[in-house]
This record gives C-alpha cells, sequence and structure tokens, in this order.
C-alpha cells in the first residue's frame, strides 16, 4: 500500500499498529511496490451482479457547467481549526463491476442517514453514516454475511455508542465468529472488511485487509488505512510470531492478504490466535471544513492508481459535476483503462453539498511564483494520471 502523505495536526493516532506519521508538513512516503494479485479459490459465488450503482436520496447543489473547465490549481484558505459550529452534510455514491474476472465476488453498503435506517436510535446524533467495501475470495459468501451483518454487530455491541471504536473491533471479531457458526455458508470463502462510522464530526475507519480509504483534503492525498500485506514490515513479523510463513507474497502459501474474515479453513479452534487475523485497525479523525471527501476502494482500484492519482480524478470531476455517484464511475473507469485484474468497487463521499473550490495561485510583484504543497500534490496526481 503507498504510505501516507502525512497528517494534518487534526488528526489523531488511535491504533500503536498504525503506520502512519502524524505531521503538519507536505511530506509524502514512497510507495510500496509489492502489489500481489488476489488468489482465486474456492466455488464461483450463486449470485453475480456484473454492475451495480447506486447513490444516495440526498438532493445536491447545482454544479458549475463552464465549457472552459480545465484543472485549475489547487489552493484555498485552511479552516480554522477551532470552528465548533462545522457539521458536515454528508452525501454519496458508488460504483461496482466484476471487470475482467468471471465473477463479482465483491458488496459494499452505502447508508447516507443512520437515524432513518435503524430502529434503535438511542444515543445517536443527529449526524450519522455508515459505509463498507467487502472484497471477497474463494465465492460469495463471506463477503454477503459480513456486508448483511457488521452494522448490526456494531450497535449491538454493548460499548456502542459510548466507545465506537471498542464496538467497532468487537463486531469484526463477533461477525467472524458468527460465520463460522452459521451451516448455511462455505466457511472457506473470506473476504476483507473496510468500513467508516460518521458519528457528528467524528468518523472512524476500520481495515482489515486489503482495501483503502483515502481522505481528499484540499487536493491532498491523505491515507487512512493500511494494507495488511503478508509483505508488508509489520504483518509478515506478526505472522511469524505466530508461526505462519510467507511464500511468494502469500500468507501459508494461500492467501494474498494477511487479515481477513472467513477462511476459516486456515484458521485454528474459535478464540485461538492464528497468523490469519480479523482484527482491523481503527483510525478516528475530526471532520474539519477543509475534508472534501473520501473515496472507499478494494485493490482493484488501487493496484493500478495512486492515492493521490484517485483523489486528483475526483476532485476533477467534482468540481465539474458535484454528483459522488459519477464520480465513483469515473475512477471505476479509469481503473478499468489501466488495465486492473480484479472486481472493482468504489464509493466516494462527501462531507459538503458544494462542489470542491477553485485552487488559484496568488502572484505578487517582484517576486517569484510559488506553488502551495496542496497544489503540488494536485498536479502530482495529474501527472500520474497521465502516466
Amino acid at each position: 500500500m503507498a504510505a501516507g502523505t502525512g497528517f494534518s495536526p487534526s488528526y489523531v493516532r488511535v491504533e500503536d499498529g498504525f503506520s502512519n506519521d502524524i505531521s503538519s508538513g507536505g511530506e509524502e512516503k514512497s510507495q510500496n511496490s509489492d502489489q500481489l494479485n488476489q488468489l482465486d479459490v474456492g466455488k464461483p459465488p450463486r449470485d453475480i451482479s456484473v454492475v451495480r450503482h447506486s447513490m444516495s436520496t440526498a438532493t445536491l447543489l447545482t454544479a458549475p457547467t463552464d465549457p472552459n473547465f480545465d484543472l485549475g490549481i489547487v489552493g484555498v484558505k485552511s479552516a480554522s481549526d477551532g470552528i465548533s459550529e462545522y457539521e458536515p452534510m454528508i452525501r454519496s455514491g458508488s460504483c461496482a463491476e466484476k471487470g475482467p474476472k468471471e465473477y463479482m465476488e465483491d458488496e459494499h453498503i452505502c447508508i447516507d442517514n443512520l437515524l432513518e435506517h435503524l430502529d434503535r436510535v438511542e444515543g445517536l446524533p443527529s449526524l450519522g453514516a455508515f459505509y463498507g467495501v467487502f472484497d471477497g475470495h474463494g465465492g460469495t459468501d463471506a463477503a454477503s454475511y459480513v456486508g448483511k451483518n457488521i452494522l448490526n454487530f456494531i450497535i449491538e455491541d454493548p460499548h456502542f455508542p459510548g466507545c465506537l471504536k471498542k464496538a467497532i473491533r468487537n463486531a469484526y471479531i463477533k461477525a467472524d465468529q458468527a460465520f463460522a457458526e452459521n451451516s448455511t455458508v462455505d466457511i472457506s470463502s473470506g473476504t476483507t472488511a473496510l468500513t467508516t462510522f460518521v458519528f457528528g464530526r467524528m468518523m472512524v475507519v476500520a481495515n482489515a485487509g486489503d482495501c483503502r480509504a483515502v481522505l481528499g483534503k484540499r487536493g491532498r492525498a491523505i491515507e487512512l488505512s493500511n494494507d495488511h500485506k503478508p509483505n508488508s514490515i509489520s504483518e509478515r513479523h506478526r505472522i511469524e510470531q505466530l508461526g505462519g510463513v510467507i511464500y511468494n507474497g502469500y500468507l501459508n502459501g494461500q492467501l494474498s492478504v494477511a487479515r481477513a474474515l472467513g477462511d476459516w479453513h486456515m484458521k485454528g479452534p474459535k478464540g485461538s490466535v492464528c497468523p490469519l487475523s480479523a482484527e482491523p485497525e481503527l483510525q478516528e479523525i475530526l471532520l474539519m471544513e477543509d475534508d472534501e471527501f473520501l473515496i472507499m476502494g478494494c485493490d482493484g482500484l488501487w493496484d493500478v492508481m495512486s492515492s493521490q492519482c484517485a483523489v486528483t480524478i475526483a476532485r476533477k470531476e467534482l468540481m465539474i459535476h458535484n454528483d459522488p455517484e459519477r464520480c465513483s464511475r469515473e475512477l471505476v473507469r479509469e481503473a478499468l483503462k489501466r488495465s486492473t485484474r480484479d472486481n472493482l468497487t468504489v464509493i466516494v463521499i462527501c462531507f459538503s453539498p458544494d462542489p470542491p473550490p477553485w485552487i488559484e495561485i496568488q502572484s505578487q510583484a517582484g517576486h517569484r511564483r510559488s506553488i502551495s504543497s496542496e497544489g503540488l500534490n494536485f498536479l502530482k496526481g495529474i501527472l500520474d494520471g497521465n502516466s
């Protein structure tokens, strides 16, 4: 996975195992080059969905329609960290396509308004939303089961909503164990799980596997999850400590991810610790006014596109039409053009009813022109997208 591009001071590290550094600069880490192919094993899925698109029912504001639209240079004033009145306005769109693979094994969830979706609303703020991407392997059973049940496991946990991070962590483990006890499914199928819970201004991202969540912050890509590949330093250490081995980038020679729900043919008795873990890493942030959107995608997207490139494409699209569904479709289309070899699922979550603002470079007489770090990242994404 590409390492994070540096966090703003408003971001809080909540897991000791999360490897992104928190810094106020625009420093970037190098991209991890070990892009591994998903292992194709197990039975074909019972239900095949070739292309699925969804869009929230939220009303969108009219987007600018300037026929002379160009990329521009990104640069707006940063919102004050002390603005307590800010409240995000959530809307989302998604796109899923099976791509070049024979079967579609991904599932996803988009819930923009939890108060309307849930019967139980005690303790929920007026703003609550939930999203998930589940990249299945060895069939659709695990991805389908986790996608349908993970939210219930979260809200039924005794720590919800008082300690949301603990409730989400427990929900992943409970969902994994409940799947193993279900006699109607193939427990050898597995799935990665990436979820995002928006709770007022707080946003919690939980990940087990190689899906990825990337925040667009004034044109800059900030990764909020780690790709759990067996060859990554932290995962390799954990795997080897627990007696696992890695062959050619595959856990025990079988699986290209180090964390997943399901895959019970690779796990020990219920409750035992094993190299293949269902425990998620969590990242919690306080949403600010310059947090524009979040991209959630399976590895079919990130195998062929950097995080910065995806944010640049998404921002450009939103500036044109301000439609997160069309934006997600464009990311899927671009990944197909780049010859991805996997299923594709993308969710774009916007935090404002307005499109991202234009960015300008102000020149001063007698001084050389300079470009902001946000503008530099924007241009880098453009170049990456054209490579």
